[in-house]
């Protein structure tokens, strides 16, 4: 066995295992408690819809088992296992090699190359296709969540995957390209390209994408919208307009959220969201959305997700030289075009990788959840949010007790006892 071999192995299997430990702490925490409402809610939440979030979570915990399994036996098989190369072999037999005249490969490479890359991440999708239609139609269905028919489903499934595919092939495509064409600093021009990608998905994304799947409607209530008005003049934000979110035709789930890019930026509402809450607590909800604004927690996420990805795109740029990378996974050098099945690689074996340091990014997140609550404490009331944070764990079947180790690792809001405690001091000082 190769050292990356047995050091890939190593990871996969601790990633892999404390994964299904967190899985399995977190039911045993959930279903201890599931009896018995946390002091600090018992006013505000019954026994009933307390059970309720508990038998929900620990369901959603169990399909999770099934994930975490069907994930690693995948990898397993699409390297050690030889998918990959007999992808890529299917993928030589079918293509054919072109020769021009002098010898060289007309464009081989880069058809090959994509022929492999969308034909692994199509199989992988299929995969999880079972795993969404149980999560939804029985899961989701069974706590009264659910409000979508497979017809529909299928059809939203049918549009993302053709909508990846328009606004992925294009940018896979000039990838392969610079990695090909642009020398050993490739990786700098495809971070750039990676970077304007980005850009201008967050720029149409309210207007051209989000609308495929949604209906959008402008907010007619006058009373509402003088007082949403008011709070953004005085946060001093700028909106594209407030609209209304059909949610309800998919899931009885509420939020509310602000998207765009610079003065594509609107705000929204789901409809589920604007039925239960009060007007108030409708205010405080949208000036803690506001507090990730105002706080440029939007911006420093985006500068923190590109910075990490230009260290990923430099050290892809590093392993794709090295043969122990490919025969460490199991796939044979020669067989394939080296520039996709390294960004291929790299990216399926990464999560094994990067497990670990979930938490520092799940803390972050936290971090910047506090923040936009003092600010929605500062601008609106604590009080108020409080009321609609309580609301929304009820409504959403969120459990009041997470088990911490777990929150830890994947949550990227604060556990509910905590955050109200926090706001509750807010609203005392």
């Amino acid at each position: 066995m190769q050292i990356f071999t047995a050091i890939f192995l190593a990871a996969l299997l601790l990633t892999t295992s404390v994964r299904m430990w967190l899985a399995t702490r977190h039911i045993r925490h959930v279903h201890a408690h599931r009896d018995n409402v946390p002091d600090n809610f018992s006013a505000l939440i019954d026994l009933t819809a307390h059970q309720k979030a508990a038998d929900y979570t620990c369901a959603k915990t169990r399909l999770g088992y099934l994930n975490i399994l069907l994930e690693t036996a995948l990898l397993l098989a699409l390297t050690l296992g030889g998918g990959l190369n007999a992808l890529a072999a299917f993928w030589s037999d079918w293509l054919g090699v072109p020769i021009s005249l002098d010898g060289s490969l007309l464009n081989y490479p880069l058809m090959h190359g994509m022929a492999l890359i969308i034909s692994t991440m199509l199989l992988m999708s299929l995969v999880e296709i079972p795993l969404s239609y149980y999560r939804t139609f029985v899961i989701e269905q069974q706590f009264g969540f659910n409000k979508m028919t497979p017809t529909m489903f299928f059809a939203d499934l049918i549009k993302q995957t053709t909508l990846g595919m328009l606004l992925g092939i294009p940018l896979l495509l000039g990838v392969l390209w610079m990695m090909e064409k642009m020398g050993m600093h490739w990786w700098l021009y495809a971070w750039f390209a990676w970077m304007a990608f980005n850009l201008l998905i967050l720029t149409i994304y309210p207007t051209w994408i989000a609308p495929l799947f949604n209906k959008f409607t402008p907010l007619t209530d006058a009373a509402l919208k003088v007082r949403i008005e008011q709070l953004l003049q005085k946060c001093g934000f700028k909106s594209n307009g407030l609209f209304v979110m059909d949610g309800s035709r998919r899931s009885s789930h509420g939020n509310a959220y602000f998207t765009g890019f610079g003065k594509t930026k609107r705000i929204v509402f789901f409809d589920t969201l604007l039925s239960r809450l009060d007007a108030p607590e409708i205010e405080a909800v949208l000036a803690h959305e506001l507090g990730h604004f105002k706080r440029r927690h939007v911006i420093k996420r985006i500068i923190w997700t590109f910075a990490m990805s230009l260290v990923f795109l430099w050290g892809l740029g590093h392993l794709m030289q090295q043969d122990w990378f490919y025969q460490g996974l199991g796939v044979t050098v020669a067989a394939v075009p080296s520039t996709a099945i390294a960004l291929l690689l790299f990216f399926l074996v990464m999560p094994a990788f990067t497990f670990m340091l979930q938490p520092l990014a799940s803390l972050y997140s936290r971090k910047h959840e506090f923040e936009a609550d003092e600010y929605a404490a500062d601008k609106a009331s604590a009080t108020d949010l409080v009321r609609a944070l309580v609301k929304l764990y009820q409504d959403n079947a969120a459990t009041l007790t997470p088990d911490p180790l777990h929150s830890a690792f994947y949550d990227s809001h604060p556990p509910a006892a905590l955050r109200i405690a926090r706001l509750q001091n807010l609203a005392h000082n």
